[in-house]
């Protein structure tokens, strides 16, 4: 399995991975699938430090990952956050430390001094990812979303670059 820097040609592969979790998840606070438009314009609002990368065995994505900028205030401007999504048929296989592994490596190669990920309360395979690879528990924002009839707590995690 290789990482790489995600193209526009990867697009309907991403759109397919983040519109299961979309319509199907909470690991999302999106509550309308994607289309080839939308999922294109997210790619190129996406380059260069706030990259977008694709994990890739054989010829298929199994998992993308992005950085954006936390906020948009100039003051948060050396903050990332991250966001990993890996494929249903390949979780539990590593694509995930892979890919976060990678972000956190962009992150610190393009200067950045803080890395935050935002999580929905009770994804322990995330927040364990997060904490496997030197995240930590920052605070929970209680009752932040609203998705399927019910209120979600987010997880805020952070790694010291």
């Amino acid at each position: 399995m290789q990482v790489r820097i995600a193209t526009l040609d990867d697009a309907e592969a991403i759109r397919s991975i983040y519109n299961v979790e979309v319509l199907g998840s909470t690991v999302t606070f999106d509550l309308v699938a994607r289309s080839l438009d939308d999922q294109l314009a997210w790619m190129r609002a996406r380059s260069g430090a706030h990259a977008v990368i694709v994990a890739e065995d054989g010829g298929k994505i199994s998992g993308f990952g992005s950085l954006s900028p936390y906020r948009d205030r100039p003051a948060y401007s050396t903050t990332v956050e991250d966001s990993v999504y890996v494929h249903r048929d390949h979780q539990g296989k590593g694509v995930g430390r892979l890919l976060l592994a990678e972000l956190i490596a962009l992150a610190q190669q393009h200067g950045f001094h803080t890395m935050m990920a935002r999580i929905v309360a009770g994804h322990d395979a995330s927040i364990g990812l997060h904490a496997s690879l030197g995240f930590v528990e920052v605070g929970t924002e209680r009752q932040i979303g609203r998705k399927f009839g019910r209120w979600l707590d987010v997880v805020v995690m952070q790694r010291m670059l």
